[in-house]
Protein backbone atom coordinates (compact mmCIF):
# COMPACT_ATOMS: atom_id res chain seq x y z
CA UNK A 1 0.00 0.00 0.00
CA UNK A 2 1.44 3.38 -1.01
CA UNK A 3 0.35 6.08 1.55
CA UNK A 4 0.98 8.73 -1.51
CA UNK A 5 -2.58 7.10 -2.98
CA UNK A 6 -3.99 6.92 0.51
CA UNK A 7 -4.33 10.06 2.12
CA UNK A 8 -6.01 8.35 5.32
CA UNK A 9 -3.01 6.28 5.78
CA UNK A 10 -1.06 9.62 7.10
CA UNK A 11 -3.63 9.40 10.33
CA UNK A 12 -3.70 5.56 10.63
CA UNK A 13 -6.62 4.12 9.54
CA UNK A 14 -7.83 3.10 5.93
CA UNK A 15 -9.86 0.12 6.33
CA UNK A 16 -13.94 -0.62 5.13
CA UNK A 17 -16.70 -2.02 6.56
CA UNK A 18 -17.88 -4.66 4.55
CA UNK A 19 -21.03 -5.79 6.85
CA UNK A 20 -21.94 -2.36 7.24
CA UNK A 21 -23.97 -1.76 3.72
CA UNK A 22 -25.42 -5.17 4.45
CA UNK A 23 -27.07 -4.93 7.25
CA UNK A 24 -27.92 -1.11 7.16
CA UNK A 25 -29.76 -2.07 3.70
CA UNK A 26 -31.67 -4.74 5.20
CA UNK A 27 -32.67 -2.65 8.02
CA UNK A 28 -33.50 0.12 5.92
CA UNK A 29 -35.78 -2.48 3.90
CA UNK A 30 -37.75 -3.63 6.94
CA UNK A 31 -38.25 0.17 8.19
CA UNK A 32 -39.61 0.55 4.52
CA UNK A 33 -41.92 -2.09 5.26
CA UNK A 34 -42.85 -1.66 8.52
CA UNK A 35 -43.99 1.89 7.50
CA UNK A 36 -46.63 0.14 5.63
CA UNK A 37 -48.52 -0.47 9.17
CA UNK A 38 -50.58 2.90 9.89
CA UNK A 39 -53.51 4.49 9.23
CA UNK A 40 -53.05 5.58 5.75
CA UNK A 41 -56.44 7.06 3.93
CA UNK A 42 -54.82 6.95 0.23
CA UNK A 43 -52.69 4.16 -0.44
CA UNK A 44 -50.00 6.23 -2.72
CA UNK A 45 -47.33 6.67 0.03
CA UNK A 46 -48.20 2.46 -0.06
CA UNK A 47 -46.76 2.27 -3.36
CA UNK A 48 -43.77 4.09 -3.14
CA UNK A 49 -42.57 2.51 0.06
CA UNK A 50 -43.10 -0.95 -1.66
CA UNK A 51 -41.47 0.13 -4.73
CA UNK A 52 -38.36 1.42 -2.23
CA UNK A 53 -38.04 -1.76 -0.28
CA UNK A 54 -38.72 -3.90 -3.22
CA UNK A 55 -35.77 -2.66 -5.33
CA UNK A 56 -33.87 -2.36 -1.60
CA UNK A 57 -34.11 -5.97 -1.14
CA UNK A 58 -33.50 -6.40 -5.08
CA UNK A 59 -30.46 -5.15 -5.49
CA UNK A 60 -29.23 -6.84 -1.89
CA UNK A 61 -29.88 -9.77 -3.47
CA UNK A 62 -27.69 -9.21 -6.74
CA UNK A 63 -24.70 -7.58 -4.62
CA UNK A 64 -24.79 -10.75 -2.07
CA UNK A 65 -24.83 -12.91 -5.77
CA UNK A 66 -22.61 -11.24 -7.18
CA UNK A 67 -20.17 -11.29 -3.92
CA UNK A 68 -20.90 -14.95 -3.48
CA UNK A 69 -19.91 -15.75 -7.10
CA UNK A 70 -16.81 -13.75 -7.33
CA UNK A 71 -15.79 -15.49 -4.03
CA UNK A 72 -16.06 -19.22 -5.48
CA UNK A 73 -13.79 -17.42 -8.47
CA UNK A 74 -10.48 -17.50 -6.53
Amino acid sequence: MDPEREPSADWGWHGTFPRAGPIAGWCTAFALFAMLIGNHRGHIEDVYLIGFGTTLVVMLIFSHVKAYKAKRRR
